[in-house]
This record gives structure tokens, C-alpha cells and sequence, in this order.
């Protein structure tokens, strides 16, 4: 009878959810309800043009997505896990949380590793980093120093195989988020997570990519979210709470919400701080 019992309750249990592979400065892993209960529950297509982590990808599943981002090393990684996860789980598990084998590890050229490699060496890298912090130099190689951990997991096979299939009906591009003007139609959803309007002088970190995303950008996002609504699409984004980028979405709804950042070259200026939910719907 108890195993009955216990067999009926395991049935009823929900089926577990990817959840992002990657650390990712920004990822919006804590305002997943925010977004989520702002989000229209039908829809024709998604897109996610700022792909980073993916959390909000991930909570979502969707059977239909465009997933995008200029960052090459990070859209081959995600396609990597889609189309083959035991090669990159087996990858990883080669791989070792030491500082001598980080430093090894990121003089490597990704070309020169093949796909699956690549795949192991990005996931590697982000675990063992810094903060999980990706960033770049001018010559778009990355350069953030070794993070001590004490038990970092560099790979959660789990995760990654049902990350893969989440993305099975994903089309995964490099590509500018500027390209998603002629893509995006009437019943579609885009989320935007651009790189954030900064705060302060010393608040600014955009470095995800050799191109800068500073107020040119932010102001072509915004007619190409305005484009966009007036085409039928739904389009949410999250930002930072400046006048700019109030000013920029003046017309459309804007809720202020709370995340809490650990990313700051002084401790004390870490913590809660206020970011934005710009949404057409």
C-alpha cells in the first residue's frame, strides 16, 4: 500500500526544468516571477535577441524560439548542448578546477578546439572565473582572471541534457540584435536584455562583446521595441532605472522592480538595486 502510495506521488511530481548552464552577470534568474506574470501565456514565437544565460528561455520552454546574440563563442556553446550533450558533458569531465588549468585552459583558441571543445572550454571557464563574469579585450579574447571556489560544479550532466532538449526547437544565430527588425511579426514575443544603461561613471560593464552598447544603442533599441509594438509584437525589456531609459520608453508601461548584483569593484556597492520592466502589453 505504501508503495502505492509513494508511486502515485512520484507520478504527480512535476517533471524537472532546465535551468541556465552559465553564470551570467545580469541574468535574470531572481526577477523570473516579475517577468514571467507580466508575459502573455499565448504566443506564435519567441525570441530572445540578448540570449546570455538564458534563464528566461528556460522558465519558458518554448516550443518555437529564436535565440540570439553576438556573442559567437556563447551561441556555439548553446548549440553544442543542442546538438550533442554527451560529447560536451564527456568534454567537461575532463576538465579540473585548478588555477594552473584555468590559465591553460583560456590561452587556448577556441578554433582551435573544434565544437565540442569550444563548448567545454566556455562552460570551463565560466565556472572557474571570477564572479562567472564574462568579458573581453579589444581583440575579443577573454580575460577575466581565475575565481577560487571551493567546490565549483563543472558540469551538471543532469542540466545539460535537458537544457538540450528545451533547445531542440530553438534556432540559435550570432547575430546583432538590430537584425530581429525583419524577423519578428504580429503574435510573436520578443524579451530584450541589453546590456544595461549604467548608473554611474564607474557602474558601466558591457564588455560581453568587442562592440560597445552605449546610448546610440540604447536609443535604437527603443524605436526598434516601439517598431515592433506597432507591429502587433509583445515585447517586454529589462533595464536599468535611469532617466534615459525612462525617457526612451516614456510610452510605454514601466514597473520598477529590485534584483540584488554582486558585481561591483567595491562590496559596499553591492546589493539591491533598482532596475525596470518596460512592457508593450
Amino acid at each position: 500500500m505504501h508503495a502505492a502510495l509513494h508511486s502515485h506521488i512520484e507520478a504527480l511530481a512535476p517533471a524537472p526544468r532546465p535551468r541556465p548552464f552559465l553564470k551570467w552577470a545580469g541574468g535574470k534568474t531572481q526577477l523570473l516571477p516579475d517577468i514571467l506574470a507580466r508575459l502573455p501565456r499565448v504566443f506564435r514565437r519567441y525570441h530572445e535577441p540578448f540570449l546570455g544565460g538564458g534563464a528566461v528561455f528556460f522558465a519558458l520552454t518554448p516550443t518555437r524560439a529564436v535565440l540570439s546574440d553576438i556573442n559567437a563563442d556563447l551561441i556555439e556553446t548553446y548549440k553544442a548542448i543542442r546538438d550533442d550533450p554527451e560529447a560536451v558533458i564527456a568534454a567537461l569531465q575532463q576538465h579540473h578546477a585548478t588555477e594552473e588549468e584555468f590559465y591553460r585552459v583560456r590561452a587556448q583558441s577556441p578554433a582551435a578546439l573544434g565544437v565540442i571543445g569550444a563548448a567545454a572550454r566556455t562552460i570551463y571557464l565560466n565556472r572557474t572565473c571570477f564572479n562567472g563574469l564574462y568579458r573581453v579585450n579589444r581583440r575579443g579574447e577573454f580575460n577575466v582572471p581565475f575565481g577560487r571556489y571551493e567546490h565549483p560544479t563543472l558540469c551538471n550532466a543532469e542540466n545539460i541534457r535537458l537544457a538540450s532538449l528545451a533547445l531542440q526547437g530553438a534556432d540559435l544565430r550570432c547575430e546583432s540584435v538590430f537584425d530581429l527588425r525583419t524577423r519578428a511579426s504580429r503574435g510573436d514575443l520578443v524579451y530584450f536584455d541589453p546590456p544595461y544603461d549604467p548608473v554611474s561613471a564607474t557602474a558601466s560593464f558591457t564588455s560581453y562583446a568587442k562592440q560597445a552598447f552605449g546610448v546610440e544603442e540604447q536609443t535604437r533599441l527603443a524605436q526598434l521595441f516601439r517598431d515592433l509594438a506597432l507591429r502587433g509584437v509583445s515585447v517586454m525589456l529589462s533595464n536599468s532605472d535611469t532617466p534615459l531609459v525612462r525617457d526612451l520608453y516614456k510610452d510605454f508601461k514601466i514597473e520598477g522592480v529590485y534584483a540584488r548584483r554582486a558585481i561591483n569593484s567595491r562590496a559596499d556597492r553591492r546589493g539591491h538595486v533598482s532596475e525596470v520592466l518596460v512592457s508593450s502589453l
